[in-house]
């Protein structure tokens, strides 16, 4: 890690001596393929004495177990029921793939990833194991013969997507030959609570006792993201209540994580530059809409190896994208959330989003793709609450209001209807329709046979409409979450180990932006003027009466409507940068959800009694911009140009403390000066097209005419003038007033 600034928080610690100066950490990496060793025959069932390294080593060319493995291993073979929550890249599928082997019999392996799919048999085939699949991309032959291997005993491993086990017959035959152990991938996709939940992982539940016979055919469920209630709800859906729980690795301490906000438009430019850098190759780029997508990558196909990937392209072409990425033939993919899944990318360098993601989950599933092979990488999220309109889009066209699923189940008769016939009258409102028919299906409250008859079963489930309700709302809420992590403080990676429940690991990383901000790559920080840095004191004063407090208890009683909370936040972002305060994210149940809200308190090792810390901080955010000059002001903006540019420095640096006493508005009127602003704020309001009164009140003018402000600061101090209007306007209002 280079050196920090001096004036950095970290480098201050270090001078400190402090022992809590955040550490690199770099979690181990899987050891390089040995090898191949001679065929090696299994073990009997439950055979816990036998020496798994060597197994491991023999079957899977691999050195030894990643944390954590051997024990999941240990419990499968046994016949123990297991959930195992271990994050991307952290080494899952041997977790199944060794206790079948162990276990002398076909391994059942459901999946709702093609390419996942496709990328698991390639691997196995490639250690000399027997390994298919049961797709829809695979044809009908293909298939049958997968299925007649499976009967014969030549598969040591067959994968099949979740939707098959609603072909009638399907669990029934492959129940002939029972598999020796089940396992289940993406295991969240089956709870309602879980961030990619899918109906058809609902059918699990009712065909595994089918598959399990008398239940000693023991289950391994996996995800890379699953929330404490997620957690139970996988349990409880597939019917293994006493599953031994595994719960590792959600710590990545060789990614660098950074969230910035940034307007939208300049967020393809901030890409370019970090992407120029080929240290930062390979890369992913998440973007929030397929135009997007398409945009960004042929901006940034200009200047280096970069496709776009959406489910809109043919599968051809997101095939070829894929194995390209993969070769290393493509060194950037821009892409939506389609992209990511079953890819198994050492050494990707950066992951970047262009907006948030809509969970929390999600977004540590995505940025989970970088830094696999154990070396640092970074992972940056650009962000603004315009995005939030974006999901609410997403979100209104995923969960349909309440009355739209009972407007669709209205149209189910009683003898069931073919899902072709029940859409027709909703043609208007297609999409939203189909969304609502699949919550129906998800809760309950209709069967959709194999041939698409649809059937009303809301009797059977009559708090179906409540359920969805609930999760409608988790669902809405989660977007919050996703928003109040951006903007939280703390070490971002303990901020992610807690929201999955590890609430024992608060050991900073070391490199996020809030360890070790001097590591940005995005974020720009400017010096507090005069009036900010009173608002830094009035904080740090009431933090030493009050000490540990929440963020928003802290902003009511010293602010309240005084102070914008957006501000009072970066406010304190500027705090815990430079190691004035400390605070992490808190959690409370009430009426079922969970409030997360930011504590915060004074650094203990923090020296505030010389009054240089206030110096130090810096703000999120650029200089305030320069506007141009009204036509009729050419030339004297252009003679205040410098002049006002030497006025900006309050920005940078504090202004000496004005002496003089400001003039009362009675004392004389400057007629001249008050007919040149208003002839200012007319133009600018005709050119933004607001009232005048939007952009400068009469009183808040006459009292600048009165005052004649010098520097930024003074404008601030100002009654009716706030940091919007000093960032929009003030250069040129200064320059107006020094004419």
């Amino acid at each position: 890690m280079p050196t920090p600034p001096a004036h950095s928080a970290l480098a201050r610690r270090r001078r400190l001596g402090s022992t809590r100066a955040p550490m690199t950490h770099r979690a181990p990496p899987q050891l390089p393929l040995l090898p191949a060793a001679p065929p090696f025959s299994p073990s009997q069932p439950g055979g816990l004495g036998t020496d798994l390294v060597r197994v491991l080593r023999q079957r899977f060319r691999l050195q030894s177990f990643r944390p954590g493995q051997e024990e999941v291993c240990r419990s499968a073979i046994a016949g123990r029921d297991c959930l195992l929550v271990m994050p991307t890249g952290g080494g899952k599928s041997l977790c199944y793939q060794l206790p079948a082997l162990e276990r002398s019999g076909p391994c059942l392996v459901i999946s709702p990833l093609i390419a996942l799919m496709e990328d698991q048999v390639a691997k196995l085939q490639q250690l000399g194991l027997n390994a298919d699949r049961i797709h829809s991309n695979r044809s009908r032959a293909e298939s049958q013969e997968a299925l007649r291997a499976w009967h014969a005993g030549r598969l040591d491993f067959l994968m099949i997507a979740p939707e098959r086990l609603r072909v009638p017959g399907f669990a029934q035959r492959l129940a002939q030959r029972p598999p020796s152990l089940i396992a289940v991938d993406e295991a969240h996709c089956i709870s309602m609570w879980g961030h990619d939940f899918r109906p058809d992982y609902r059918l699990l539940g009712e065909r595994l006792p089918e598959l399990r016979g008398d239940g000693q055919i023991p289950i391994v469920a996996m995800t890379a993201t699953a929330t404490v209630r997620v957690q139970k709800d996988i349990l409880a859906q597939l019917g293994i209540p006493e599953a031994r729980a595994f719960i590792r690795g959600f710590r990545r301490d060789n990614l660098g994580i950074e969230m910035v906000e940034r307007a939208p438009a300049s967020r393809g430019a901030d890409v370019l530059r970090l992407l120029s850098d080929p240290l930062r190759r390979p890369a992913i780029v998440y973007a929030l809409s397929r135009k997007q997508v398409e945009e960004l990558a042929d901006d940034l196909a200009k200047h280096f190896p970069c496709a776009a990937y959406h489910a809109g392209l043919p599968p051809e072409r997101r095939k070829d994208v894929q194995e390209g990425f993969q070769s290393g033939r493509i060194q950037v993919v821009v892409a939506t959330v389609a992209f990511g899944m079953g890819i198994d990318k050492a050494d990707i360098r950066t992951v970047m989003h262009l907006g948030l993601p809509s969970s929390v989950e999600a977004y540590y599933q995505e940025i989970g793709r970088a830094g696999r092979d154990g070396l640092q990488s970074k992972v940056i999220a650009l962000y603004s609450w315009a995005d939030r309109h974006l999901h609410t889009h997403f979100f209104e066209r995923s969960y349909p209001p309440p009355e739209e699923l009972v407007s669709v189940l209205k149209h189910v008769p009683e003898e069931g209807i073919r899902r072709e016939d029940l859409l027709r009258p909703f043609r208007s409102r297609l999409e939203v329709a189909e969304a609502a028919l699949d919550k129906l299906w998800g809760h309950s409250a209709v069967t959709i046979d194999y041939d698409d008859t649809v059937r009303d079963t809301s009797a059977a489930v009559p708090r179906w409409l409540d359920a969805y309700k609930n999760q409608r709302a988790y669902r809405e809420a989660q977007v919050d979450d996703m928003f109040t992590l951006a903007r939280d403080g703390g070490c971002r990676m303990v901020a992610l180990t807690s929201y999955f429940g590890d609430v024992h690991d608060n050991r900073p990383c070391g490199h996020c932006d809030r360890c070790a901000p001097e590591t940005d790559a995005v974020r720009r920080t400017r010096a507090p003027d005069q009036r900010e840095q009173r608002l830094l004191q009035g904080i740090v004063d009431a933090l030493a009466d009050s000490g540990s407090v929440s963020a928003g208890k802290l902003h009511r009683e010293v602010f309240g409507s005084r102070l914008e909370r957006k501000e009072f936040e970066l406010l304190l972002d500027g705090l815990e940068r430079e190691g004035v305060i400390d605070s992490h994210a808190a959690s409370f149940d009430k009426d079922g959800q969970t409030i997360r809200y930011r504590q915060i308190e004074l650094d203990r090792e923090t020296d505030l009694e010389d009054g240089e810390w206030v110096e130090r901080v810096r703000l999120e955010g650029d200089e305030p911009p320069v506007r141009a000059a009204l036509p009729k002001r050419k030339a004297a903006a252009a003679k205040a140009t410098t002049a006002s540019r030497a006025k900006s420095a309050a920005v940078a640096t504090p202004p000496a403390r004005v002496t003089e006493a400001p003039r009362r508005l009675d004392q004389g009127r400057d007629e001249r000066l008050i007919s040149e602003l208003k002839a200012w704020r007319l133009a600018q309001c005709r050119l933004e097209r607001v009232p005048a009164f939007r952009i400068l009140t009469d009183a808040t003018l006459l009292e600048i005419a009165a005052v004649v402000p010098k520097t930024m600061a003074e404008l601030l101090r100002v009654h009716g003038v706030g940091p919007r209007f000093v960032e929009r306007y003030g250069r040129e209002l200064l320059a107006e007033l020094d004419r």
